[in-house]
């Protein structure tokens, strides 16, 4: 039998053991569902939505992003990007994340229904010809779908992010991209990847030299 001195350095060996699987294993799922959504149907997807989104900055339009929890932050990140800048040193470009402003949020939610605070903002911000993306790892999240209704009727083009559950918002949306995976963190890290390679490619189309749009 161990001492228990060497029960315990034991124990904690395996614990180490254990922990640097999990690691291991996190990240190689993170790179197998990537892997899994680069396929060519994305590839060609990504080029046609960097287009569109070029063409709305060349028109004066702007880029509008949303959602919940983690999705949120990845609205106000992507906006962040745009605003300021990516890759390249060039001017910033139109884009807004609803999500930010606690008043408007708090008081849409407060005086109507939470399932409003971002349909509303949009009925009231957005111009026909804007770009919408709207970010939901379920695709199922009330206020996303009633916003994206309202972009459909302002005729804007819009853009989801979704995962394998995201058949709702997918069937509402002009170019949907879903992440073959219905692990959140997994989705979340695919999604924030996208939106990076969107920019990216914005930035080419746009800063290009010659300009091209």
């Amino acid at each position: 039998m161990f001492a228990s001195g060497e029960s315990a350095g034991a124990e904690k060996t395996n614990n180490l053991a254990d922990m640097k699987d999990k690691i291991l294993k996190a990240f190689e799922e993170s790179i197998n569902v990537k892997e899994k959504f680069a396929e060519e149907k994305n590839i060609d997807k990504i080029i046609e939505v960097a287009k569109a989104i070029a063409n709305a900055f060349n028109d004066g339009k702007k880029l509008i992003l949303f959602g919940n929890g983690g999705s949120s932050t990845d609205a106000s990140h992507i906006a962040a990007e745009f605003i300021n800048r990516f890759k390249k040193d060039r001017p910033g470009l139109p884009a807004i994340a609803l999500n930010t402003d606690m008043a408007v949020i708090t008081s849409i939610a407060n005086d109507y229904d939470f399932s409003e605070i971002f349909a509303k903002q949009l009925k009231a911000l957005a111009d026909e010809g804007d770009i919408v993306i709207a970010i939901s790892t379920s695709g199922n999240s009330p206020n996303i779908l009633k916003a994206i209704d309202v972009a459909k009727k302002k005729r804007l083009t819009t853009v989801a992010f979704t995962g394998l559950k995201g058949e709702k918002l997918a069937s509402k949306s002009t170019y949907t991209f879903i992440v073959p995976s219905d692990n959140t963190p997994r989705i979340q890290e695919t999604h924030i990847t996208l939106g990076h390679v969107i920019c990216q490619m914005v930035e080419e189309i746009l800063f290009e030299v010659p300009r091209k749009k």
